[in-house]
């Protein structure tokens, strides 16, 4: 079965995963989820992930993160929806809780957080918001 939102589905599993307390989730591969999870490891709400074979497919396990028994990702939701896309100046970028959580963007220079494209003067498609 074909997703129209391997992204959404990829939060979504990390979502889950956390109510459930696991310590990791797996879910298929592409280079996209791998740049989205670069931006959460590098911003501290997950420990890491690695390329694993899934059922005959690559598939990537996310580590997950918690903190005195609390998940560190709070909130995730997919912000640009295949249905209805959202695109960003580097001036209009959103703030998540007035900073205290990051965008997830996919700028021309690669899927950055929000403070990075903001560093860089580049804007983008608005893929998720994290706190």
């Amino acid at each position: 079965m074909a997703l129209t939102d391997p992204l959404g589905d990829m939060l979504t599993r990390i979502r889950n995963g956390q109510q459930a307390k696991k310590d990791s989730v797996m879910t298929p591969a592409s280079k996209l989820r791998q740049r989205v999870l670069d931006v959460l490891q590098r911003e501290g709400y997950i420990r890491g992930y690695s390329s694993e074979e899934l059922a005959g497919h690559d598939g990537i396990r996310i580590e997950l993160k918690y903190f005195e028994g609390r998940p560190a990702i709070q909130h995730v939701a997919r912000v640009s929806k295949p249905g209805r896309r959202v695109y960003s100046g580097s001036t209009e970028l959103p703030r998540v809780r007035n900073g205290l959580g990051i965008t997830i963007v996919s700028t021309p220079k690669g899927v950055l957080s929000d403070a990075e494209a903001r560093d860089q003067n580049v804007g983008g498609e608005v893929l998720a918001e994290v706190f």
